[in-house]
């Protein structure tokens, strides 16, 4: 009996976490659930590793934003050319050049938009307004010239791979769904805590300022689980002066079990992100986490987010803005503990029947399927 080769996939990121939920996961995770021999490039100096069927390589952790970008990914492209994949992930937008590379030399190449990126640039605190005007154009420009000559692109949402679609891209939305036995809903309402939770990337845009305030305003006796990381020290030096933060658990990163016990005895979820262009279409991956929970969502009253909770009466709407309007959201939501159990369990529903990682893992491994079973091209050498 012949024995076949596994296919290998080799996921490359020079930003990301090794273990982050996107990357490591699920799309790792599942690759090697489906039989592929998998890989995950790094950038951490936390040394190699194999888990859970995934090898980790490491090649160091960049000083600076330029060293990541001229020298790191330099580095990657050598560990690239080691591993001789069948299919190679990037994940960042600065490995774009070295994925052109790669597929000059006939090997299979695909992007990951995790955000739409040139909408991002707009609203990067650390450029002159001069440059945030001129940076997003060009990189526009560039994305769509690199990712043609790309076998493809995957999309986080499906706004942004309509974008790719719309100039003739070859592309697939495979959304950052839960993991649909990650998070159980609560069975005991009685015992949470009146408490609410942030989880995610903490940041002036993400609304930090606002969550803050919200709970200085406050009519009842709860708090705020903060967990996650300041992007900001100033912006964490700030905050810790506010009245409001008296009322906050700063919990810092948690690891997945421990955020599933902050969500376990948290009334509800908050993403109140401000409304800045590259939020308005986003899908970010705490709210589905709180509906997975079965907690209600405390949402900022985006057109596309209102689809979603009202939709599926699975949260409470909010002017980001307004910390008064957050305020009165979660005293709402811990006075009426019916109220709240009803919405998280239709959250939880939803997450059940659509909103779940199953549903994008199959339009993953269609996309890898369709680009694997194209006719190779013959291998060379630059």
């Amino acid at each position: 009996m012949i024995k076949h080769k596994k296919q290998k996939v080799v996921h490359l990121t020079s930003v990301h976490r090794r273990y982050d939920t996107r990357i490591f996961v699920k799309m790792c995770r599942s690759c090697v659930a489906r039989g592929y021999e998998t890989v995950l490039v790094v950038a951490d100096s936390k040394g190699a590793e194999t888990v859970d069927g995934v090898s980790i390589i490491d090649v160091g952790l960049p000083v600076g934003r330029l060293y990541r970008i001229a020298n790191t990914t330099r580095q990657i492209y050598k560990q690239a050319l080691l591993l001789n994949a069948d299919l190679f992930h990037l994940h960042d937008p600065e490995l774009l050049p070295i994925g052109l590379r790669l597929k000059k030399l006939g090997y299979k190449v695909i992007f990951d938009s995790h955000e739409d990126v040139p909408a991002q640039l707009l609203n990067k605190d650390y450029l002159p307004p001069i440059v945030c005007g001129l940076i997003p154009k060009y990189y526009k420009l560039y994305e769509s010239w690199a990712c043609h000559k790309l076998d493809g692109v995957i999309a986080a949402t499906p706004f942004i791979r309509a974008k790719f679609l719309s100039t003739g891209i070859n592309a697939q939305d495979v959304a950052n769904f839960p993991i649909l036995d990650e998070f159980s809903p609560a069975t005991d309402w009685e015992s949470k805590k009146n408490e609410v939770c942030y989880v995610g990337s903490i940041g002036r845009v993400r609304g930090i300022e606002q969550m803050c305030d919200a709970m200085q305003h406050v009519e009842t006796s709860s708090f705020l689980n903060l967990v996650g990381q300041f992007d900001d020290s100033e912006l964490h030096e700030t905050m810790r002066k506010k009245t409001g933060w008296q009322r906050v658990y700063e919990l810092g990163l948690l690891s997945r079990s421990e955020v599933r016990c902050v969500l376990g005895r948290s009334v509800a979820g908050i993403v109140t992100l401000n409304p800045i262009s590259n939020y308005l279409d986003a899908l970010p991956i705490k709210m589905f986490e709180y509906m997975s929970a079965g907690i209600p969502v405390i949402a900022s009253d985006f057109p596309l987010w209102r689809q979603i909770i009202e939709g599926n009466d699975c949260g409470v709407l909010v002017d980001p803005m307004k910390p008064m309007d957050i305020a009165n959201a979660i005293d709402s939501l811990l006075l009426d503990r019916d109220l709240a159990k009803r919405l998280g369990s239709n959250g939880r529903s939803a997450v059940e029947s659509k909103y779940n990682w199953t549903t994008q893992e199959r339009k993953l491994f269609n996309f890898y399927e369709s680009i694997l079973c194209e006719t190779p091209v013959v291998r060379g050498t630059l």
